[in-house]
C-alpha cells in the first residue's frame, strides 16, 4: 500500500494537525492488519452501524470500551481444554486474539452492541446537543424612517 506525505498540506494549513494525525493512524492501521473483517454502514443521517466477524468468539471473551472520540474493541480467545486440541482435524476458523480501534467523530455513542450468528453489530448514534446545533437566525428589518420635508419659507 502506498504511503501518503501529508507535509506539505501541514505546512500549508492551520488547525488540521488533528485531521491529518487521523489520516496517518488511519493509513497505518490498514497496511498492518486486516483482522477481523468488519463493515461500516450509514443507517440514518445522524446513525451508524459497525459489523465485525468474529466466528468462535463468545460474548463473554469481547471488550467494547468507548473514550471520547474512540471505539475500542478487543477479542481474547479463553483457553480450550487440552483434550479437545486432540479432536480437530483441520482447524481454520481464526480465533487469535483482535484489537480494532475506530476513530469516533464528535457526539457519536454507542447505542449497543448486539453478537448473533458470529457477528458483533455495533449501533452508534450522533447525538449533538442544542447548543451545538446551528440555529437560523431571523434578520429583523427597521421601518425605513420618514423623510421630512421642511419647507423654506415656514421659519
Amino acid at each position: 500500500m502506498r504511503q501518503f506525505d501529508f507535509t506539505p498540506f501541514r505546512r500549508s494549513t492551520i488547525g488540521f494537525d488533528r485531521l491529518f494525525d487521523l489520516l496517518e493512524a488511519s493509513a497505518r492501521a490498514q497496511a498492518s492488519e486486516n483482522y477481523p473483517p468488519f463493515n461500516l454502514e450509514r443507517v440514518a443521517e445522524d446513525r451508524y452501524r459497525i459489523t465485525i466477524a468474529v466466528a468462535g468468539f463468545k460474548a463473554d471473551e469481547i471488550d467494547i470500551t468507548a473514550q471520547q472520540n474512540l471505539l475500542l474493541v478487543a477479542g481474547r480467545k479463553r483457553e480450550e481444554n487440552e483434550n479437545n486440541q486432540g479432536a480437530y482435524l483441520h482447524l481454520g476458523i481464526a480465533t487469535r486474539s483482535f484489537e480494532r480501534r475506530f476513530e469516533l467523530a464528535d457526539f457519536v455513542r454507542v447505542e449497543r452492541a448486539d453478537l448473533a450468528d458470529g457477528l458483533l453489530v455495533i449501533e452508534l448514534v450522533r447525538e449533538v446537543p442544542e447548543a451545538m446545533k446551528p440555529k437560523k437566525i431571523a434578520v429583523n428589518g427597521t421601518q425605513p424612517t420618514p423623510i421630512v420635508h421642511r419647507e423654506a419659507n415656514a421659519a
